[in-house]
């Protein structure tokens, strides 16, 4: 028999964006939620790409094995500093170095009815 696993190694989500202002008591984000069901830690790199600039690449995070983990895409920064910009839609393409299973959600708190969405990524195979 087989030997399944799940998960792949490159995941794409089109749609993102961090709105510059919220309301209330719950800040507006972007969060990829990623579960890792394998024996190794996965080392993950994001990049977000932009309609109308370069991209900013190698935002690092880690997943422990047998884990989940939610990582905040606005918190992200990569070794020059760099961070996703407020205000501006992207597109996020994250790598594991093992298969992963990734889910993105966004939480837009711009107005009192705040809005909630999720959606599993893309995997690249």
């Amino acid at each position: 028999m087989r030997k399944r696993r799940a998960g792949e190694r490159m995941w794409l989500v089109p749609d993102c964006y961090l709105p510059e202002k919220s309301t209330g008591g719950l800040e507006s984000h972007e969060s990829t939620c990623v579960l890792n069901l394998g024996a190794r830690e996965a080392s993950l790199v994001f990049a977000a790409y932009f309609e109308d600039r370069p991209p900013i690449q190698k935002l690092l995070a880690r997943c422990p094995s047998q884990r989940t983990k939610h990582v905040r895409v606005g918190s992200l920064r990569n070794l020059e500093g760099q961070s996703i910009p407020k205000g501006v839609p992207f597109a996020l393409v994250v790598e594991s170095n093992v298969p992963v299973v990734v889910q993105h959600t966004r939480l837009d708190s711009t107005q009192a009815a705040l809005a909630l969405m999720t959606t599993m990524a893309f995997p690249v195979r």
